[in-house]
């Protein structure tokens, strides 16, 4: 209803309703009931699944995620229970529109009991009810309230922020995986520079990356804003916008993969992209042709030089050398002229200094010393014979 009124697409639609799930049951047999305790069903239909919930009121959540009990009720009191008035609004298709819905441009007639439309119009997220204890009932809510307020570009109502503010530190108790989910959802979002700004503002971001808070500027991070950048990419821009010259990419990544719950893919991704833009910066002026050409090849290459993108000095001389590079024979990243099978075939035999020899081939491929098959063939066995004695 929220994003409708906002004359946004919904991506999903819920329905509530005061059947009960038993009711639900002999409607939909089909249907998923794994939530059926909180009165939440999942009913599938022409391959669409929709989440139908019975009103409810809820009990007291003890594990600051759940209601311990829930009372099925009436549309009013579920409204009640909802984190943000501008998440609380029905509609019921089946009555017809009064004046208001007809001024809103809706079909049907919508119910706010929580003032959720004046909240739209005001452009704010404001708690439902006492800010205090929807936070207590679970500080997620706090997270969320910077996603809704950043992607619908919305102010927080200030009882609401100030709540947060106070209670910032009580978002250690939630889960690391729901805090990095609920990251994810903020920096997937071109809006993630806002995000930043007021997880910051609220003192938000000091518990879900577990060090001090840092107020900005945001300058990496504003730079990837054009592009559809991966999560890990935007955690390597913030990196150095928090950390800037005292990063240390092992240490940080280890923290954040700790406390962001991050995937091996996320975490690896991090730290080569941080590794790679050091390396870059610190080394490519004095850097041999073949490395210039292996970071230049790098999969990560250009999300690295972005980070490093406040320099342009120095982006601009190695854009210019990349460019040279590529023009050389074989480009950037050549097919190596050999492999360890053909080595084999040639009657090398596989050791330690296996790996090292072909590396050093290689290298010697993109320097253009070597530009035969028969050539590397030859010094592989000269370095083989070197590295046996």
């Amino acid at each position: 209803m929220r994003d409708e009124l906002l004359g946004l697409h919904p991506s999903d639609y819920d329905i509530a309703t005061d059947a009960s799930p038993d009711r639900i049951r002999v409607l939909f047999p089909r249907a998923s009931f794994v939530g059926a305790a909180f009165g939440v069903v999942l009913v599938t239909q022409h391959s669409h699944t929709i989440e139908v919930a019975t009103f409810r009121s809820d009990g007291p959540y003890s594990d600051r995620r759940r209601p311990d009990t829930v009372t099925f009720s009436d549309p009013k009191a579920d409204a009640q229970r909802r984190d943000f008035t501008v998440n609380a609004l029905f509609l019921d298709p089946q009555e017809p529109p009064d004046e208001t819905d007809r001024s809103l441009g809706i079909a049907g007639h919508l119910i706010d009991f929580v003032g959720g439309v004046a909240d739209l119009r005001a452009r704010v997220i404001r708690a439902v009810g006492d800010p205090e204890a929807r936070l207590a009932e679970d500080h997620l809510r706090a997270l969320r309230a910077v996603r809704f307020a950043a992607r619908l570009d919305f102010g927080i109502e200030s009882e609401t922020a100030d709540a947060i503010r106070r209670h910032a530190s009580d978002l250690v108790g939630v889960s690391h995986e729901r805090i990095g989910e609920e990251l994810r959802r903020i920096m997937a979002h071109s809006s993630r520079m806002k995000g930043m700004s007021l997880l910051a503002h609220l003192e938000l971001d000091s518990p879900v990356f577990n060090e001090p808070t840092h107020r900005g500027p945001w300058d990496t991070l504003e730079r990837i804003q054009a592009s559809a950048p991966s999560f890990a990419h935007t955690l390597a821009a913030l990196a150095v916008d928090r950390h800037g010259g005292q990063l240390k990419p092992e240490p940080l990544t280890r923290r954040w993969r700790s406390a962001l719950m991050l995937s091996n893919v996320e975490r690896d991704a991090l730290l080569e992209q941080l590794n790679l833009a050091f390396d870059i910066r610190d080394r490519w002026r004095l850097a041999s042709i073949a490395q210039r050409k292996r970071w230049a090849s790098h999969p990560h290459f250009a999300e690295s030089m972005i980070l490093i993108g406040h320099n342009s000095d120095l982006v601009e001389s190695i854009h210019n050398d990349v460019t040279s590079l590529s023009q050389t024979s074989g480009g950037l990243s050549p097919v190596p002229l050999v492999d360890g099978q053909a080595l084999i075939a040639e009657g090398i035999t596989p050791g330690p200094s296996f790996g090292t020899i072909l590396h050093e081939l290689y290298d010697r491929q993109l320097e253009g010393q070597i530009t035969t098959r028969d050539e590397a063939i030859r010094q592989a066995r000269e370095l083989s014979d070197q590295k046996s004695v």
